[in-house]
């Protein structure tokens, strides 16, 4: 199909009462930061009490390990805002570090074992256990090396005014919440099917450190090239962190997880934390007094699964992903494949969020009846090849069975985008959009414009291992932020934060609760889907269609 007809067929669908409403959608950022010594070792102190208890504060959280931090923005209409709360959010940590530094790149660095990985404690009531459970539980089955690859997550949502009208343009006569799950779900499966644009714009991990190799022991670290002595690199890898040596691992490999549907998504993740799997029934899920996960099914639960986009709705206390999406839709989507800048202090520059941003509503409306096995296959194939080498040049992807050159299907989708950025701009004279997506036209015509060339670039020019230059980094910005004084309303407004986090964590473990294997029946007990989700005393056998198979 020619780049005009695209065009038109993008701009019919975009109906002038909805371009006022699109620029004010919803954005949000999810940061993840591991906190390491000024010698490059990961933390060994327990999450700081100056900056709250990690179950309860909104902000301020941990992740996998005690010592990845998490720092979360609220949702914003402005992307200014955004960025500027993520940079105060950086300023109040790194006060807070006492002698400790920010890692400034998503691969991690140090000693890289499992006894030196400290796994999050979130106290000794039943939901922090069960979170400290499951962090366990992942240990046994991927290892720790794996579960502190840091990244960033871009959240988004379309405006609530914006959903009537275009259910009234599109002539949908049905349930709103309906036309709108539906637009979500059209909106991800385009977001998976272009997701290695965002890899070879923002990947910033081509190389890694010698003890990462060491900890994965994957059979894929064997594609790496030496660097010097302590570093290893794919020459034209954007992302390694999302490449077979990062997130990816065999198991989740085996079963298919739909995305033409909600109830196909549920349905499928229902069944993954619902069947045994041989493999990790030899852990055991429980020996003797100790819980070694939480159980032993192909996932322990939903939010096992990665994937790089999700849908997402905010779960209540005590309520599992799946029911809050069975019960209440999509209320935004989450973008998870975007790697932690180095060149950028808050790890992601503003011309990056307002790139995602287009391209989610690019994606929004874009046609997409589904995918089968075969494109699901060819996403996977599109995404890994950029992740290790996207930046070869004359780089062929697959595009509905058809080779097509990287660089031509990626400017095609840019100027496929360019009215997108024209409405977000909003008549604003130095059309911030639309110089984003310029700038992203720059970095793939010329692919040394790229992060992951540029990180290359660096430890060439300067001599120095990947470890050195996150260091130098790591060091470079946490000055940088506790040098930047921050302003005084806000800094009350973060103390406020922690004080009532640490209030909350004491009210929540002081509290008489039911015995944590009651709990835990309890949370499993959910029924977002009767069809696929079974007594724990009665597991499942594997449906046909849930494990992939090959002709």
């Amino acid at each position: 199909m020619s780049n005009k007809s695209s065009y038109a067929r993008l701009q019919t669908r975009i109906d002038a009462s909805l371009r006022p409403l699109l620029i004010h959608g919803l954005k949000g950022i999810e940061k993840e930061s591991l906190r390491i010594t000024r010698e490059g070792a990961i933390s060994q102190l327990p999450h700081p009490r100056r900056l709250g208890a990690a179950l309860t504060h909104p902000h301020i959280t941990t992740d996998y390990s005690e010592a990845l931090l998490e720092l979360i923005t609220p949702a914003l209409p402005d992307g200014n805002e955004m960025l500027g709360f993520l940079t105060h959010l950086h300023q109040y940590v790194c006060a807070n570090l006492g002698d400790e530094l920010l890692l400034a790149g998503s691969m991690p660095i140090g000693d890289l074992r499992d006894p030196a990985i400290p796994i999050a404690e979130y106290g000794s009531s039943n939901v922090g256990r069960m979170k400290h459970i499951y962090r366990q539980g992942l240990s046994y089955r991927y290892g720790r090396c794996m579960q502190v690859i840091a990244g960033i997550h871009f959240n988004y949502s379309l405006p609530e005014p914006f959903w009537p009208q275009y259910q009234h343009s599109m002539k949908h006569a049905g349930d709103l919440r309906s036309f709108t799950t539906q637009a979500y779900m059209r909106m991800i499966r385009n977001l998976q099917r272009y997701g290695w644009l965002i890899l070879y714009l923002s990947g910033s991990s081509p190389a890694v450190g010698k003890s990462f190799v060491d900890s994965r022991n994957s059979l894929y670290s064997g594609t790496l090239q030496q660097f010097d002595e302590t570093s290893y690199y794919k020459p034209f890898a954007t992302s390694l962190r999302m490449s077979e040596i990062g997130y990816l691992n065999p198991v989740q490999s085996m079963f298919h997880v739909s995305f033409n549907s909600l109830d196909e998504y549920i349905r499928d993740l229902g069944r993954a934390t619902t069947i045994p799997y041989l493999g990790y029934e030899r852990i055991g899920a429980k020996v003797g007094d100790q819980y070694r996960q939480l159980n032993t099914h192909f996932l322990q639960i939903e939010n096992e699964y990665y994937t790089s986009v999700r849908p997402k709705q905010p779960a209540q206390s005590g309520e599992r992903p799946l029911q809050a999406l069975g019960s209440r839709g999509i209320q935004y989507v989450e973008i998870r494949s975007v790697d932690v800048d180095m060149f950028e202090p808050a790890g992601i520059a503003i011309e990056t969020t307002r790139f995602l941003e287009a391209l989610g509503l690019f994606c929004l409306f874009q046609p997409n009846a589904g995918h089968d096995l075969k494109q699901h296959d060819e996403i996977s194939h599109n995404a890994l090849s950029v992740a290790n080498r996207g930046r070869e040049p004359g780089l062929k992807l697959l595009n509905d069975g058809r080779e097509i050159p990287l660089q031509q299907w990626a400017l095609r989708l840019c100027e496929q985008m360019r009215e997108i950025c024209e409405i977000l701009d909003n008549g604003h004279a130095d059309k911030p959009y639309t110089r984003a997506l310029h700038r992203q036209i720059e970095a793939i015509r010329h692919p040394e414009l790229t992060a992951s060339a540029r990180v290359l670039a660096a430890m060439r020019a300067q001599k120095m291992s990947i470890t050195e230059l996150v260091l130098q980094k790591s060091l470079e910005y946490t000055r940088y932020f506790q040098d930047a004084a921050l302003d005084a309303a806000v800094g009350r407004s973060f103390d406020l934060h922690v004080a009532a986090s640490l209030a909350q964590q004491d009210q929540i473990d002081a509290t008489d609760e039911i015995p944590l294997n009651e709990y835990l029946d309890n949370y499993f007990s959910q029924d977002p889907s009767p069809s696929i989700i079974h007594s724990q005393d009665t597991p499942p056998e594997i449906p046909d269609g849930f494990l992939k198979t090959r002709n």
